[in-house]
C-alpha cells in the first residue's frame, strides 16, 4: 500500500534548532541519527521537504541535493561525482517514488549506483500514490520499503510483499 502524497504533505513539521545543529554527517551520527541520501525529482520539492521533516522527527538526517550549496548550478560531471560521494557517505539510500521521479533520467542512475555501491539492503523505496495512481511498485520486489502499515502507521517493510515491518526509528 503506497503512502498517499497528501498525507506526506500534511505531516510536514517545522525545522528545529537541533536539526540545524546536526547539519553534518558527523553531527548527525553523534546525535545517533541515521543518515540517508534522498533520491527524488526536483519537481517534487514540497513533497521532499515534507518527507524530510517526517523522517527527521523519526531519527533520520536526510541529505537533499538541491539544499547543498556546493552543487553546481547546472548538472554536469562534477554533479554526478558529488552525488556518488553523498550516496556512499550516508548510511542509507532512500528513493521517493512519484510520477516525476519515475520519469526522471537521474533517479534510475542514482538507484543503480546505490545498489552497486551500498548493496540492496541499504536501498529503501518510498512508494507513493496520488490521483494518477501508485508509484514505485517496480522497485518493491527488489528493495526494502517505507510504507503505510494496515493500521495507518508509516513503517519500514522488508524486501518484497511480506508484511513484516518495524518502526522507522529502530532501523
Amino acid at each position: 500500500m503506497a503512502i498517499p502524497q497528501y498525507e506526506i504533505r500534511a505531516a510536514r513539521g517545522t525545522v528545529s534548532e537541533s536539526r540545524i545543529l546536526a547539519n553534518t554527517k558527523f553531527a548527525a551520527r553523534a546525535a545517533r541519527l541515521k543518515t540517508a541520501f534522498l533520491c527524488h525529482s526536483h519537481n517534487d520539492q514540497d513533497l521532499v521537504s515534507a518527507m524530510q521533516d517526517f523522517l527527521w522527527r523519526n531519527g533520520w538526517k536526510i541529505y537533499v541535493d538541491w539544499q547543498d550549496t556546493t552543487m553546481p548550478d547546472q548538472p554536469n560531471r562534477e554533479t554526478a561525482e558529488k552525488i556518488q560521494g553523498k550516496i556512499r557517505d550516508n548510511d542509507w539510500f532512500l528513493f521517493l517514488a512519484t510520477a516525476n521521479s519515475m520519469a526522471s533520467r537521474w533517479c534510475p542512475w542514482e538507484i543503480g549506483y546505490a545498489d552497486a555501491a551500498k548493496g540492496k539492503n541499504a536501498v529503501i523505496v518510498i512508494p507513493t500514490r496520488d490521483a494518477i495512481g501508485s508509484h514505485g511498485n517496480e522497485y518493491v520486489e527488489l528493495y526494502r520499503r517505507i510504507d503505510q502499515a494496515p493500521d495507518g502507521r508509516i513503517v519500514e517493510f522488508t524486501q518484497g510483499f511480506r508484511h513484516t515491518y518495524q518502526s522507522l526509528n529502530t532501523l
